[in-house]
């Protein structure tokens, strides 16, 4: 199973050669809704201290970031950063949700997931986070669609507690883990806990591999969006032995229809953060994924 970091990894080579050689997509003439920009703090890989990077952040128009968790990273260094930049820490990522899953037959390596997350809404909780993201099961040869379903629900239901008491919503994301791969699976797997600390982190790009026009499973999720990730997928450049190819396109340059987007956040009444997720890099390319997300915005 192709993780998050793995197929951004393999698709770094051919996204900084379509960013060199492509122009950027047209801009949006008029967003329909205003979105906090954003991009994973693991992407920011220039030198110096948090309160470099942050500083970095803000002047290349970011308004927030979202860190991993369970993590080597130093909370009260980026609680300093944030509150002196006024770059927010938006979210924290479950960091071992496909290594622990909470699907796994063994019981103890479930006990570890669970762990992660509660680890990451404690974390999401002290940077002054209002979500932990995610990927609640993976789908393989060990593991059915219905036991997938039966474990990760019964692990999740346990860290609802922690989410309430933390005042932080566990986010579920569905990344090529073979598992909700309907806009209305997700729903009913959401809908099933009965809790507002339980709702829908959507990528606008990872389930386009399904079939389904990524403004449908937004207006499908309607409230429980309560995140959106950025970046760009081309089902043309995706190859049968690796899909993750279609990721080797810049943001705005793939088959999201990104006015249509924008248009069902507008209907569903989500305004809230818009996180870019490719691979990372210096100051330059921070700049230009800052200046696609802006094209596509609006701004």
């Amino acid at each position: 199973m192709t993780t998050r970091r793995e197929f951004l990894h393999a698709a770094a080579g051919a996204t900084v050669a379509v960013a060199a050689g492509r122009a950027f997509a047209a801009p949006v003439s008029t967003a329909p809704v205003r979105l906090k920009k954003a991009v994973k703090y693991g992407m920011v890989q220039t030198k110096g201290s948090s309160r470099d990077k942050f500083e970095l952040l803000k002047k290349l128009g970011f308004e927030g970031t979202e860190i991993d968790s369970p993590s080597g990273l130093k909370l009260d260094e980026l609680v300093a950063a944030r509150d002196a930049t006024g770059v927010a820490i938006h979210g924290t990522i479950d960091s071992i949700h496909w290594r622990d899953t909470l699907s796994h037959p063994d019981e103890a390596v479930r006990a570890k997931g669970l762990a992660g997350l509660r680890t990451a809404i404690a974390d999401a909780k002290t940077v002054g986070a209002d979500t932990a993201l995610l990927v609640p099961g993976v789908v393989n040869k060990d593991v059915s669609y219905e036991q997938c379903w039966e474990r990760s629900t019964a692990e999740v239901k346990k860290a609802i507690p922690d989410a309430e008491k933390a005042g932080v919503k566990i986010a579920i994301e569905v990344v090529w883990n073979n598992f909700l791969t309907k806009p209305e699976q997700l729903v009913e797997y959401v809908d099933q806990f009965k809790s507002p600390w339980v709702g829908a982190y959507f990528d606008a790009s990872n389930m386009l591999r399904y079939g389904v026009p990524a403004a449908t499973w937004i207006r499908k999720l309607g409230k429980r969006m309560l995140k959106l990730d950025f970046k760009g997928y081309s089902a043309a450049k995706a190859k049968p032995d690796n899909p993750g190819a279609g990721f080797g396109v810049g943001i705005g340059e793939g088959d999201e229809n990104w006015p249509e987007v924008l248009k069902a956040c507008a209907e569903v009444g989500y305004n809230g953060w818009a996180t870019a997720e490719v691979q990372g890099g210096d100051e330059k390319w921070l700049a230009e994924v800052s200046e696609r997300m802006d094209k596509i915005l609006g701004r």
